[in-house]
């Protein structure tokens, strides 16, 4: 992975651990463990779909460059239908409380897709390819030798 890829990873990754973090505490202090533990779910779940997302878009960017709006679009409908087929899925669970698991996924989600913009608004992308600088002496000091 490109340096510039894992660094768009991070910009995306710490803002949303850190709110999975206060997430936690605060699920963990109004619901008790069980409520920890569906906050700390919901965001692993939402860092690995959101992860796993990038990754393949970055992909799709360097192979596939005239798919990639669509790619993306494609993505996130998708990322968001399953997101919701894990809430619908665990909506009755005694494992953990779904409240705290639904709000720390879809608090998770937001952070991460607002770290995304913002990564990429800050990203010094280039909208020209520069070309290579050819170093042939002969058309520098007009000389056909």
């Amino acid at each position: 992975m490109p340096s510039s890829d894992v660094r768009n990873l991070l910009q995306c990754a710490v803002p949303t651990a850190a709110a999975g973090a206060v997430a936690v505490a605060v699920s963990g202090a109004v619901a008790g463990g069980k409520g920890a533990l569906g906050a700390a779910l919901g965001t692993v779940l939402a860092v690995l779909f959101m992860g796993i997302g990038l990754y393949v878009l970055q992909w799709a960017a360097k192979t596939l460059p005239q798919l990639f709006q669509a790619m993306g679009l494609m993505l996130y409908v998708a990322q968001l239908l399953l997101l919701l087929i894990f809430v619908a899925l665990f909506k009755d669970t005694s494992l953990f409380n779904a409240k705290a698991f639904a709000l720390s996924l879809v608090v998770a989600t937001v952070v991460w897709m607002a770290a995304q913009a913002r990564a990429h608004m800050k990203a010094k992308i280039f909208y020209v390819d520069p070309e290579p600088v050819k170093s042939d002496r002969s058309e520098k000091t007009g000389s056909s030798s």
